[in-house]
């Protein structure tokens, strides 16, 4: 089993899409195109996983994240983490969370990234916390603000958690 990572390059788009959309999972070259035009301009970094040649996964670097903590703090956001299905749970997904905080340790001793919070993300919830990510102490997050106690929301895949790990001792 030979796996691969390297950076989005132009003919990536539409095979990324067309993998997700085979297992009937709506992403469109469009998105990975603007991650491409992104990476160009310094404000993210893709990083590509191929299983023996064949895409099986990809992950993302903010260097700007959305989440106002992360962005106020000047943290890094790995966003955006995907393995395809048939792919899953053979050490892909931990290749591309290495590779992104070896980039992420070479600014900065703190990575940041968001988990959603119902089931489906069970696999990446238990991932990041034997990765040692932990909650950053300011609760769930969704679109512009922090849910507060007695507030009602749908749970969707906006709800989110943010964690974040010290990736190196400081020196």
């Amino acid at each position: 089993m030979s796996v691969h990572i390297r950076l989005l390059n132009e003919s990536d788009p539409v095979i990324i899409s067309k993998a997700f959309q085979e297992q009937g999972w709506g992403r469109f070259a469009e998105q990975y195109l603007h991650y491409l035009a992104e990476q160009r301009n310094g404000e993210r970094v893709t990083l590509v996983a191929e299983l023996n040649g064949e895409f099986a996964g990809y992950v993302n670097v903010l260097w700007y994240s959305g989440y106002p903590s992360f962005r106020e703090q000047g943290i890094p956001e790995i966003n955006d983490f995907n393995v395809l299905m048939k792919f899953q749970r053979q050490g892909i997904g931990s290749r591309l969370m290495d590779r992104a905080e070896e980039i992420i340790s070479e600014r900065t001793d703190v990575a940041g990234i968001g988990v959603g919070v119902f089931s489906d993300y069970g696999k990446a919830q238990v991932l990041y916390a034997h990765r040692g990510y932990i909650p950053d102490g300011h609760g769930v997050h969704k679109h512009d603000h922090y849910i507060q106690p007695g507030e009602e929301t749908i749970m969707d895949d906006d709800v989110v958690l943010y964690l974040t790990k010290k990736l190196k001792a400081t020196q």
